[in-house]
């Protein structure tokens, strides 16, 4: 757990047997923002790219993962370097401003920006609007992506993901993304307050070990899964999502347009599957 990530508060506890006073546990809620430097006309220029409210810990798997599941960086060799750009504030030490630059030769297409955010489910754009963006993002179909899973595997991933929790278990109050291999094996877990923050960091330190696309990857999601999460997950390669709650309409429709397997309710002895159930299996060799 990154000590960061956490604070205490005094609280009061209600219960039937009175009042208790406490000390209680918070998840940080504090903004980062993505600064990207990129070689034009003869000299490097920076550019704010990017505000999010997120939990402090790996900001720098978070802004990579950002740009890659935003399509404004491609490949691992693209980035020259990610650090910090402010100093640490006196009282917290935290640092908010993260920054990335990338390598001379590398020309980011930064109207992806102005031209995707419209595809969070908290925008009043409409539904077709949206897929059809996305459509015309340069996203790669699934489809052909020939792996399965056991049913059984797929059962055990929410407790997996639990058992490894830390901060959520101290705070109850952060989102999470796990990625496992198809035996269900824990490769790499993510928290941070916000749903798709979490997933941006899973991407991000993927992205830096070079290891995407995550075609032979499941990613499973603590929460609901929406449209942008299904967006994010096709960015990185992923052919089969897991998540404890429920797709949205839109998550399943982005699903099936793209080839991915959906999986929703996930838990110990059941589990939805919304799309593509060709991926579950009952057994090996079934």
């Amino acid at each position: 757990m990154n000590e960061l990530s956490v604070k205490s508060v005094a609280v009061t506890a209600v219960g039937k047997t009175g009042n208790l006073q406490k000390m209680d546990w918070l998840a940080l809620e504090e903004p980062l923002q993505i600064r990207l430097s990129y070689f034009h006309a003869a000299a490097y220029h920076q550019e704010d790219v990017s505000i999010t409210m997120r939990t402090p810990g790996n900001d720098a798997d978070l802004a990579v993962g950002f740009l890659r599941t935003e399509q404004i960086i491609k490949s691992r060799e693209q980035v020259l370097n990610v650090k910090h750009a402010d100093m640490p504030q006196p009282e917290s030490g935290l640092q908010n401003v993260i920054w990335v630059q990338l390598q001379r030769d590398v020309k980011p297409q930064l109207g992806r920006l102005k031209s995707h955010f419209y595809t969070n489910s908290s925008c009043g754009v409409c539904g077709k609007a949206s897929l059809d963006a996305i459509k015309y993002s340069g996203l790669s179909k699934l489809d052909k992506v020939d792996v399965v899973v056991r049913s059984q595997t797929v059962q055990s991933l929410p407790e997996s993901l639990a058992n490894k929790q830390s901060v959520f278990k101290l705070t109850g109050g952060l989102h999470a993304a796990a990625l496992f291999d198809l035996d269900g094996k824990l490769i790499s877990l993510r928290e941070d307050i916000g749903r798709h923050n979490a997933v941006d960091k899973l991407v991000g330190a993927c992205f830096m070990e070079n290891l995407l696309p995550l075609n032979d990857k499941i990613l499973l999601l603590s929460g609901r899964i929406s449209f942008e999460l299904v967006t994010k997950a096709v960015a990185a390669g992923v052919a089969i999502v897991v998540a404890v709650g429920a797709p949205s309409s839109l998550a399943v429709d982005l699903a099936i347009e793209y080839g991915l397997t959906l999986v929703g309710f996930a838990k110990e002895g059941s589990f939805n599957i919304y799309t593509n159930p060709q991926r579950i299996i009952e057994s090996d060799g079934a």
